[in-house]
């Protein structure tokens, strides 16, 4: 692994990234023998850069918060030569980030990704998006429109609950079908949400022992009648494990490949991003991108 092309997004982290760049470039350069910098000046260029890039470098570094990843995702997982992944998190939550381990100061970072440790991760797919974190339609997308971008900065992660928080009072549910390879479902909710991920919103708070190397899909059907439920458990953010005494309104799965309709239709929110609507058939692609880890446990 000697070649590395660095795709920054400026505004990442109030752009002090940017004003650390000299010496992220430094520290990078101690580990690989090449280092190009790219700066992104607008959506959709990191993507660009990525398919510009496809079998010039060994490595492709996104540096930024989970839009930006979001997009360079997107572009290599798509390509027939994919090149490896790391992340220098730089945004908010930096859901995916977390669950591979890496440090949350973007110095750190650096040093975890010159050590060089890589793992072949899954990954979802939705119709044409990629994912790493979380698929979901219903309050988990109502959330994200409802984020205050002031509130975001100001608050970090608080603020993915205070919205939650608010559109739990205000949502009203709609008529879902799922089928799958598991487990099929026909009825009302407020929430479907699937993970990738452990972590949502910068907190292990839906799925926490879901693991990006066990080849299947965590799947949580919300009901109308759970809501107070969801909101107290999503509160404490310090349970290990779905609740076993979860009411029946909230019902949990494991699953590889998902069809999804509903009624009316809503609007689907892929890692934060909200681009497309139901009806869709999302499933999972084993160890489909070699990702450098930092803290990580893999599942040999």
């Amino acid at each position: 692994m000697k070649k590395v092309a660095l795709i920054l997004n400026p505004n990442a982290g109030k752009r002090k990234m940017v004003e650390s760049i000299d010496e992220i470039k430094e520290k990078l350069q101690e580990g690989f023998e090449e280092v190009e910098v790219m700066v992104t000046k607008e959506k959709g260029d990191g993507a660009k850069l990525v398919s510009d890039l496809e079998g010039k470098v060994d490595l492709i570094i996104g540096a930024g918060g989970d839009g930006t990843i979001y997009e360079l995702i997107n572009a290599i997982c798509s390509l027939k030569d994919r090149p490896a992944f790391a992340i220098i998190p730089g945004g908010t939550c930096n859901d995916f980030s977390r669950t591979i381990g890496m440090k949350q100061n973007p110095l750190l970072a650096v040093e975890q990704i010159v050590e060089k440790r890589m793992e072949q991760v899954d990954v979802g797919k939705c119709d044409k998006q990629y994912f790493l974190n979380f698929w979901g339609i219903g309050l988990i997308s109502k959330v994200s429109d409802n984020m205050d971008t002031q509130n975001k900065q100001l608050l970090g992660k608080l603020s993915y609950y205070i919205s939650a928080g608010q559109m739990i009072m205000e949502s009203e549910p709609f008529q879902l079908k799922v089928k799958s390879d598991t487990t099929d479902y026909d009825g009302p909710a407020m929430m479907f949400l699937i993970g990738n991920g452990s972590y949502v919103g910068g907190f292990q708070s839906f799925f926490p022992e879901s693991h990006v190397q066990d080849g299947v899909l965590d799947v949580l059907i919300v009901k109308q009648t759970s809501l107070t439920h969801l909101w107290t458990w999503m509160q404490s953010k310090i349970q290990q494990q779905f609740p076993a005494e979860a009411d029946e309104s909230l019902i949990y799965f494991q699953a590889r490949e998902i069809e999804i309709e509903a009624t009316p239709k809503q609007e689907i929110d892929c890692d934060g991003e909200c681009n497309f609507s139901t009806p869709s058939n999302i499933k999972i692609l084993p160890k489909h991108l070699k990702v450098l880890v930092g803290d990580f446990e893999s599942i040999k």
